[in-house]
Parts: C-alpha cells; structure tokens; sequence
C-alpha cells in the first residue's frame, strides 16, 4: 500500500461506526454479513450504514458480493494485513522484533 491508500484507509476507520462494523466484519470472516444484519447488530439505521460501507468500500477495505437477492459484505483481509504492514514496517528499528526489547510495540 502507499501513503495515499493508508490515509484512505485510516481515515475511513477513524469513525466510531465504520470502524465498530469493519470489526464485526472481520469476525464475520468469509461468510460476510449483509447491510440489514449490520445495521441491527449495531443499532445504526440501514441508510446510515449504507453510508458507512459506501466509504469502507472506497477504502478498499471490504468487498460487497452478490448472495440470491442479497448483498453480502466481506472484510478484504488481504487489504487489512497490508495496511497493518505499512504501520509496521519499520518498528524497531528496522531490525527483527524481538519482545524482549523495550521499545518494541510488537504483541
């Protein structure tokens, strides 16, 4: 990813709502989770959250497909391994992490 994607990305997940749904997403997995069902397990009104995935679909953070007369949302992991290495890419200096260094911010 290069800065401009990061900060696409960043930026959609910096609001509470896009961010608590990305989440359910990613615990969702491959089976995805459709808008309505999105909306009730978060108490966010289905116009909002079409707003929400319209803006974590132009991050390129999730992925709509098509299930019989239903749409279903899927997290892109590849898209989110790829931001999480942007993020970590120079930690600790460059050099491998080692959990026993201080200044590591690895888990």
């Amino acid at each position: 990813m290069d800065e401009a994607e990061v900060a696409r990305a960043l930026g959609a997940l910096s609001q509470v709502h896009r961010l608590r749904a990305f989440r359910a997403l990613v615990v969702a997995g491959e089976h995805g989770l459709t808008p309505g069902v999105l909306s009730e397990r978060l108490g966010i009104s289905p116009a909002s959250m079409s707003f929400h995935l319209k803006e974590l679909l132009g991050a390129g953070l999730v992925a709509p497909a098509r299930d019989g007369r239903h749409i279903v949302y899927r997290a892109r992991f590849a898209r989110m391994n790829g931001l999480l290495g942007f993020l970590t890419a120079h930690c600790c200096e460059g050099q491998p992490c080692a959990l026993d260094t201080p200044a590591c911010a690895c888990p």
